[in-house]
């Protein structure tokens, strides 16, 4: 374990914190995580002190509060892209952005999609994938996605079978294998329907959940599926112009209580991820239904108050992403990138597969 005394500062409000050019910063290439580590290092800062230690995620019980509250995402992500071909002949890819049918305007029973091919697309055209599945083209929307439908209703088990996990492009160019079927997965994931994995969730084992648990800190969860959006970057200059995509999320009836009560008993509550932190924030104080779905586009960034967390766990985000705003309406723009190029000093590793940061208010 490594201590590192900061300079003190207060968090920073101008108005800098709302254009997009400010979260840029430098990242060296072979700090980008290609596999997960044997070992994954852990970056804690205690707001309170202004204080960085330096350790390994497998200690992180040793910073978090007896009786503390984590809440992970459980979202499962599904095999959603599929490698064939079109009836020419000529590849074809369909990456499915959600595994519920839909109703795309005089159309029933779609499934969302993007298509690459190297030809224009047109209504009614099929695509083969091996062994049987046929997908024809039903639906083609505006906004660069495409509604299509299959000839067998049990879909998941053939995608569980012969369709790819979705990594990022940051990953090997986006091309995972057998091992990512493991790896991109958390260890608790049980909600089939994310197309991205809520990736500070990767850092636990079954191992780790049990020795935290033996440390009286319990567990909750929440489920917030991930889509399109988030492999879209920011593109205006102003905070301000940008639509957050929509995400659905629920919280059961259990859970939903395993959260209220560690509220009233005023118990800490740290997100694990920050789309755990998407669901809690969006739901403080909003007497919600439990198991019954929601949508939200809430944008977290310097400006905007979080109320319903202690603390966050979270990874090493993308220069100039949702992500890293979100972050820095936790602890302030500078702090943060401030707190990034420290981690880049010291050869942390970044993005899904990278290393992990604890963030105590």
């Amino acid at each position: 374990m490594i201590k590192r005394p900061m300079n003190t500062r207060n968090i920073d409000q101008n108005p800098d914190d709302l254009q997009l050019s400010s979260y840029h910063f430098d990242l060296p290439q072979d700090l980008i995580a290609q596999r997960p580590a044997s070992e994954s290092r852990l970056l804690v800062y205690k707001v309170s002190t202004n204080e960085v230690i330096h350790d390994y995620f497998k200690n992180i019980g040793s910073y978090l509060p007896s009786d503390t509250l984590l809440v992970f995402n459980r979202s499962k992500v599904f095999a959603s892209r599929l490698l064939g071909n079109k009836e020419s002949g000529g590849k074809a890819e369909i990456f499915l952005l959600s595994t519920t049918k839909e109703i795309m305007g005089d159309q029933k029973d779609v499934y969302p999609a993007l298509i690459k091919t190297s030809s224009k697309k047109k209504m009614g055209d099929q695509f083969f994938f091996k062994p049987n599945l046929i997908a024809t083209l039903r639906v083609i929307n505006t906004d660069g996605t495409f509604g299509v439908s299959f000839n067998t209703e049990d879909l998941i088990s053939f995608l569980e079978a012969y369709a790819k996990i979705p990594i990022p492009p940051y990953i090997r160019n986006g091309e995972s294998d057998e091992a990512d079927k493991i790896n991109y997965q958390t260890v608790y994931a049980k909600e089939v329907g994310s197309v991205a994995a809520p990736t500070a969730g990767l850092h636990f084992t079954n191992d780790l959940l049990s020795k935290l648990a033996k440390q009286n800190i319990q567990t909750a969860f929440v489920t917030l599926h991930v889509g399109l959006g988030t492999f879209r970057p920011v593109s205006t200059s102003l905070l301000k112009d940008h639509q957050m995509h929509s995400e659905n999320f629920f919280i059961d009836k259990l859970n939903d209580e395993l959260i209220f009560k560690a509220r009233s008993e005023k118990k800490k509550i740290f997100a694990v991820g920050t789309t755990s932190l998407r669901v809690l924030e969006s739901s403080f104080e909003k007497n919600l239904e439990s198991d019954t779905i929601y949508s939200t586009k809430i944008f977290l960034h310097p400006g905007v108050e979080i109320k319903s967390v202690d603390g966050l766990i979270t990874n090493f985000h993308l220069p100039e992403s949702t992500l890293l705003m979100l972050v820095s309406a936790m602890i302030g723009r500078l702090k943060a990138l401030e707190l990034y190029q420290i981690a880049i000093d010291e050869r942390y590793r970044f993005f899904s597969y990278g290393d992990g940061m604890l963030i105590i208010r």
